[in-house]
């Protein structure tokens, strides 16, 4: 997809501001991904202006979850919709990342797929792993599960559940337990994500992030500019700027 995103005009904008005024000729493409004070920006939820963190719940999110990496954030927005919030997944992933509860695999092979999550499903790509580790699916087949699961589509997904458990079956899974991860797999597939596009949203979003947090006079020009013709959105600035 080519977006139109007004915030891909604030970063420019900002990166012009700051070799005016600082000498800088920032290259964003090469800033660390490990900036502390961009997490802590992140941390205290003051996101106004970052692409895709601007809303109460999200804020809300990131003060819980307090992020302290890159695939947190990626994990942030791929959470952040109703189906795993509904579910309790984003519960679980807070209370496992901070080490309140102890990361729950049904099965040992499902460890290294799921440990940079916390033991939840967040992703399509972890079910495509999961499909080849546990029914040695090719990654076609694999996709053709993806899509499966993200048209809907009951008869299709009864299918494939039959060949899932059959096909972990021959390989020495237990079928309960290839029975429990299939179903797993479906109660994810209400909601699921791909991680590549909540990867791209989240080096935007970390990028404006640490614009912010290290060259917040340039970002609030541009970010008012951008919003010169929003009364509201003027004053909400403003007050961010002030504060």
């Amino acid at each position: 997809d080519f977006l139109g995103l007004k915030t891909l005009t604030i970063i420019d904008h900002t990166l012009k501001l700051i070799k005016k005024y600082e000498r800088i000729d920032l290259d964003l493409n090469n800033i660390p991904l490990d900036d502390e004070k961009t997490y802590e920006l992140l941390r205290r939820g003051e996101t106004d202006g970052v692409f895709q963190l601007e809303s109460s719940g999200m804020k809300e999110l990131l003060r819980r979850l307090r992020p302290s990496e890159f695939n947190d954030l990626i994990a942030v927005l791929a959470l952040y919709r109703p189906g795993p919030l509904e579910g309790g997944l984003v519960d679980q992933y807070i209370e496992t990342k901070h080490g309140r509860r102890k990361p729950e695999y049904l099965h040992p092979l499902l460890e290294p797929i799921l440990k940079e999550t916390y033991g939840v499903i967040v992703y399509q790509e972890q079910v495509m792993e999961i499909a080849r580790a546990f029914a040695g699916y090719t990654l076609g087949e694999a996709d053709l599960l993806r899509r499966a699961m993200g048209k809907k589509e009951k008869e299709l997904m009864q299918k494939l559940q039959e060949d899932f458990v059959t096909r972990s079956v021959e390989r020495g899974i237990p079928k309960e337990i290839a029975e429990k991860v299939f179903d797993l797999i479906k109660k994810f597939s209400d909601y699921g994500f791909n991680k590549s596009h909540s990867a791209a949203y989240a080096l935007i979003a970390y990028q404006t992030a640490y614009l912010k947090a290290h060259y917040p006079a340039e970002f609030f020009v541009a970010v008012l500019n951008s919003n010169q013709n929003d009364t509201e959105q003027v004053k909400k600035f403003i007050s961010d700027a002030k504060h």
